[in-house]
């Protein structure tokens, strides 16, 4: 149906529909505009919100992300500003794609409407004319016949009257026909003008509307194809993106199905593993004997009798005392937790006088533990545990770590070495530019002085030997705590039998000054006669009887290791040998080539192999 032959006669209307149409479509640009900045602020606030959560740099939260399942919100939130960056995708092709287009459109058809409808008013004005002209000679023709007939009467009138000359009826005839003639060229013109306007009208309905009403028309289905085409297009904008949010999200559970709770909790024990053992149980004191006590063998007095004392280390140890709780005297008192008790020695104030006691107790405690498991060439850390409970009494807090537990400090310390090593690449970085510019101020004079880059390079220098004594000084530090100095295992050895290898006289000093002490302590002048007393002791001779122990796995050389160290053994790449132990988190793995050559190499260096089914092997967390 066309609207040309169908709405002929409804110009108006179709003027207020095609406006209406226009209306129409910029109302739908606007909801795409703020659809867009919708779309932008939501990407905005998504943005906002994965930086709020993000993690803060150098601060506490950002060592929080080792964890999995930190990681995986942090993968969350990365994927959240991908998925905002979506959303900004959205609003820009949603508004290069349809609202800037749509706004161009709109112009173009109201300039084509308003050429349509400039058309279709010319027409109207145009046969209204000719209606007009028509009108016009129809008046004239009409009142010219009636003149003619008047003057017809008239001239009959005359020519029957007798008493009216000749002349006066010739002139009265002659005025009939001068009218008579008027009348006939009006009708002849009116004759004429209604043949055109006829015509004019003809083409009017029949061509020129139904021309203007057809482009109209087609003007107004364009615009609603294109108006569908921009919802298409607003849909189709979302659906491109769909995939990459889809991926975003799938990233997100992938990062959800990474989480590891066995590995946290591995993270946990690396985080807080202090290297120490726990206690051992306490033994009973009998009350009943009033002038002889009975204890443990490895409790703090470590009373033998009379003679010289004896240290054993057997493969089958007794219940050790644990040496930092005060003995309670009252035997009808109840006995506290013994978590109530570590807690109250480390939240009490430092009592001065008992600190030769703690580090007795303590080096004799922790060097029994370590000695019964480890060799010659391993690293002990009876000093770590002394120090690290004297640091927790005194708050102190050395520059070489040692007031934390041997994990703990190997930690620090190697994170130290780190950060001096970057400081010192940064300073080389710095003189060899310097260096270049002075070879380029020697070779063009005009651009620079030489000599004036002097000073700043060898204050340069200084900081790197300066930098690089301080990493040889921690990078020793860290040599110390993994094992890779036997210097540091002698003097603990040495150092560990001077406190335990004590004299029986000694020892019942000290416990008779704790029992009469109220507070179970004794004071600095009380066991100044037994301090002198110590008896050095050489504790090598214990592990020559100490069976060797059965082979767990075997293990592959992947690099070459000259083991210089006393402890170490040296391997070969592509070597096979036996594992007797594994690495325990110190990074070193316990070999044997043969029932004489045994010793640890780097865990780093070897593939091991672990037989699950092999008599008497151990894993070691």
């Amino acid at each position: 149906m066309s609207w040309g032959t169908e709405l002929w006669d409804q110009f108006d209307n179709l003027e207020k529909h095609t406006q209406w149409g226009i209306d129409i479509l910029e109302k739908y640009i606007k909801f795409v505009k703020e659809r867009t900045e919708i779309e932008l602020s939501y990407a905005k606030q998504l943005r906002n919100l994965a930086k709020k959560y993000q993690p803060k740099k150098n601060s506490k939260e950002e060592e929080e992300y080792r964890y999995t399942a930190c990681k995986a919100f942090l993968s969350t939130l990365n994927e959240m500003n991908d998925y905002a960056g979506q959303h900004e995708v959205i609003s820009e092709n949603m508004t290069s794609s349809i609202t800037v287009e749509l706004a161009r459109y709109v112009q173009e058809l109201k300039q084509e409407r308003k050429s349509y409808f400039h058309d279709g008013r010319k027409a109207q004005q145009h046969i209204e004319i000719c209606w007009k002209q028509l009108e016009s000679s129809k008046r004239r023709f009409e009142r010219d016949c009636k003149e003619a007939d008047r003057a017809q009467q008239y001239f009959e009138k005359m020519d029957a009257d007798i008493n009216v000359t000749k002349a006066d009826v010739e002139k009265a005839r002659q005025q009939a026909q001068v009218r008579h003639q008027m009348a006939e060229d009006s009708k002849a013109d009116y004759s004429s003008i209604l043949q055109k306007f006829n015509h004019e009208q003809h083409e009017y309905y029949h061509t020129h509307i139904p021309n203007i009403f057809q482009k109209i028309q087609e003007m107004e289905e364009r615009r609603i194809v294109r108006i569908g085409e921009s919802m298409k297009t607003y849909a189709e904008v979302d659906r491109q993106v769909i995939p990459i949010i889809g991926k975003c999200l799938d990233e997100i559970v992938k990062a959800a199905e990474s989480i590891d709770q066995k590995n946290d909790s591995q993270l946990v024990i690396e985080a807080y593993k202090s290297g120490f053992e726990p206690p051992g149980d306490i033994e009973f004191e009998d009350y009943t004997q009033p002038m002889k006590r009975t204890v443990s063998d490895n409790s703090l007095s470590n009373s033998r009798g009379e003679g010289k004392p004896e240290l054993k280390f057997g493969g089958k140890a007794k219940g050790k005392l644990w040496p930092f709780i005060k003995k309670n005297k009252s035997p009808k008192q109840q006995k506290e937790p013994l978590s109530h008790r570590f807690n109250e020695f480390v939240t009490s104030k430092p009592k001065i006088h008992c600190f030769r006691s703690l580090k007795r107790g303590t080096q004799s405690f922790c060097f029994h533990k370590e000695l019964m498991k480890r060799t010659i060439g391993k690293p002990t850390y009876a000093f770590e545990a002394r120090d690290y409970v004297l640091s927790l009494k005194l708050g102190a807090t050395p520059e070489d770590f040692s007031n934390l537990p041997p994990e703990q400090r190997r930690k620090k310390l190697q994170q130290k070495v780190d950060e001096l090593n970057k400081e010192i690449q940064k300073e080389m970085d710095q003189r060899d530019a310097i260096t270049k510019m002075k070879d380029v101020y020697l070779k063009n004079p005009q651009m620079g002085d030489p000599a004036s880059l002097d000073h700043k390079l060898t204050e340069v220098s200084q900081n790197i030997e300066k930098l690089r004594l301080e990493a040889q000084k921690f990078e020793a530090w860290l040599a110390e705590v993994e094992g890779r100095l036997p210097a540091r295992s002698e003097q603990a050895r040495r150092q560990s039998g001077m406190f335990d290898a004590q004299n029986p006289a000694t020892v019942n000093s000290c416990a008779q000054d704790r029992e009469s002490s109220p507070d179970g302590s004794y004071t600095e002048e009380q066991s100044q006669e037994g301090e002198g007393k110590v008896l050095a002791t050489d504790f090598d001779d214990e592990f020559d009887e100490e069976e060797p122990l059965p082979a767990i796995g075997t293990c592959k050389a992947l690099y070459t290791f000259e083991g210089q160290n006393e402890g170490t053994i040296s391997v070969v790449e592509g070597e096979t040998l036996y594992v007797i132990e594994e690495d325990k988190g110190d990074g070193w793995t316990r070999i044997r080539r043969n029932e004489d050559e045994e010793g640890y190499v780097p865990t780093s260096y070897v593939e091991v192999y672990l037989d699950k089914n092999a008599k008497g092997a151990k894993t070691y967390i």
